[in-house]
């Protein structure tokens, strides 16, 4: 173990984000609703530039309006390389209540672009008298963002999670698909005659998970774009799962229940985590530093395994 320990991420259920555009404010007591765990409101690509003013109007007044419930609330604001990202940090923090708890930054390419928005949240927060400090949260969806995910996650002691937007990001990469997330038909392997289809964001997830990882940030999955296709965003819910991320976007409401499935660990998970660090606690009772169990050995690797399972198991519990 390094010298340095790695900082915890925030300690908050993150399994789903549920996306709306701003233009829509007929469908946020809706998601206000839902089993997320993260509402997104959207004033980038889902708004058009002409809506932009109004969408933004509607999301201040549905944060002082709408009942949230527990729900992590987040903002996602245009990008930095627009004429209205300025307008949406000042304007929500001046006119919505302290309701609101995340900005999402779009298309972040360095850790200046996350510093330039937490500079104006800065100034903005002391302005209005704001108590309740704005936390950030990042896309990476370019290919100077993958490139610089370390620096990023490291930008602002603001920043709480960042995502993988494989839409954007296939463009910027000069990836040839038109598919946002999934598996791609041209990206396989071939061996007697038949194709074995890999998964072409493996790499930039890892990328994302150990930069959020080494920085206390939390790693998220982002969209997958056939919301009729539910086997095809579960199995990229579960590649997400298994490297270390902690939840997936949901661009459709039927994606939400497969997002929360995926990322709550099951009971039998649970309890074997939990039957793991019993062991553990009567080896070091006996003086030893490992264990057997169920005809495999256990140390402490698999403390630290098994109490991610519980800890993640005790806040969605809560």
């Amino acid at each position: 173990m390094s010298f340095r320990v790695q900082p915890a991420p925030p300690a908050r259920p993150n399994r789903c984000q549920l996306f709306g555009p701003g233009s829509r404010p007929a469908i946020f007591e809706k998601m206000a609703a839902s089993a997320a765990d993260v509402i997104n409101l959207d004033l980038e690509d889902s708004v058009a530039p002409g809506d932009k003013a109004e969408a933004r109007a509607n999301i201040i007044a549905a944060i002082n309006d709408v009942d949230w419930g527990n729900k992590t609330l987040s903002v996602r604001i245009n990008g930095l390389d627009t004429p209205y990202w300025y307008r949406d940090v000042v304007e929500l923090l001046e006119r919505a209540g302290e309701r609101l708890d995340l900005l999402m930054i779009p298309k972040v390419g360095c850790g200046a672009d996350v510093y330039a928005v937490d500079a104006l949240v800065s100034a903005v927060e002391a302005a209005a008298g704001r108590t309740k400090r704005i936390g950030l949260e990042v896309i990476i969806e370019t290919a100077a963002g993958i490139a610089h995910a370390e620096e990023i996650a490291a930008a602002s002691p603001r920043l709480q999670a960042m995502s993988l937007g494989a839409a954007d990001f296939a463009a910027s990469m000069g990836m040839q698909t038109t598919g946002i997330g999934g598996t791609q038909e041209g990206y396989y392997m071939h061996r007697e005659g038949q194709r074995y289809w890999a998964d072409p964001w493996h790499w930039a997830q890892a990328k994302i998970v150990a930069a959020c990882r080494t920085h206390g940030v939390l790693p998220v999955d982002g969209p997958f774009g056939d919301f009729s296709d539910e086997d095809g965003f579960r199995a990229q819910a579960l590649r997400s799962a298994t490297l270390g991320m902690v939840g997936k976007w949901a661009i459709h409401p039927k994606q939400v229940a497969l997002a929360n499935e995926v990322f709550t660990p099951t009971e039998a998970a649970v309890a074997e985590a939990r039957e793991i660090l019993a062991a553990m606690e009567q080896a070091e009772r006996e003086g030893q530093g490992a264990a057997v169990y169920k005809g495999r050995l256990v140390d402490l690797a698999s403390i630290r395994q098994a109490q991610v399972i519980v800890k993640q198991a005790g806040m969605i519990g809560g």
